[in-house]
């Protein structure tokens, strides 16, 4: 098993790394469809399209494909599409949203063992503080980046930086645990280890394929591999 020895500080992606928030984002992405007149989707396809923010979610389901980059919504459509999506899932932000097995356990360990720990993800910053509320883990964490806190988001490294600096860390001393490539490529931007978890979204690609420092299968074994 990878050691990765000399780390102070851990940055945690929150969607399909901490939790599993897609039942909550399904039915909102489904309330909005059916408000448009427009047909549902399955969960799993939802779970597919997850991990780029609000804005491409909407879009994707819209669309009804990941790869939007050729494709042509109108902008008072997308907007009342995507209020539509942001105003039902500010309402229901916790109904369904889960810890992964392990998470708080985990969180509390690392915690107690002095590392510094935060959040970069591409979810609306609004949204992050009351779902790690609800779940009752806030308390870790000394910083919270979500999509619009800086100019730009992962896989930009801008993210990295701006933790690094705020806490006045290394990069060596440093590493980011994500389940998607946005993850991983933002590390390889920054020059900071990585840390893949496998159960999480990546759109149905195989994490390994974009070369993290180490991949785990379950969330415990951070405080085998952390030090």
């Amino acid at each position: 098993m990878i050691k990765l020895t000399d780390k102070k500080l851990i940055l945690f992606d929150l969607d399909g790394t901490l939790i599993d928030s897609v039942p909550d984002l399904a039915a909102s992405v489904n309330y909005m469809m059916r408000s448009l007149r427009l047909e549902p989707y399955s969960v799993e396809q939802i779970r597919s399209w997850v991990g780029n923010g609000a804005s491409t979610l909407v879009k994707r389901a819209l669309a009804g494909e990941a790869d939007i980059s050729n494709v042509d919504i109108g902008n008072n459509f997308f907007e009342e599409a995507l209020d539509l999506f942001l105003d039902h899932y500010s309402h229901n932000l916790a109904k369904e949203t889960y810890l992964y097995e392990g998470v708080k356990e985990t969180l509390d360990t690392l915690y107690k063992r002095d590392f510094i720990m935060t959040i970069v993800t591409n979810k609306p910053c609004e949204f992050i503080e009351p779902i790690l509320d609800a779940l009752e883990i806030k308390e870790y964490f000394s910083l919270l980046l979500g999509a619009n806190s800086l100019e730009k988001k992962k896989p930009n490294p801008e993210v990295i930086f701006h933790t690094l600096e705020k806490f006045n860390i290394k990069k060596y001393e440093s590493v980011i645990v994500g389940d998607s490539k946005n993850d991983i490529i933002a590390a390889h931007n920054a020059g900071i280890d990585s840390l893949a978890v496998t159960y999480g979204y990546n759109y149905e690609e195989n994490i390994q394929e974009y070369d993290p420092t180490g991949v785990v299968d379950r969330f415990e074994k951070l405080t085998e591999i952390i030090g």
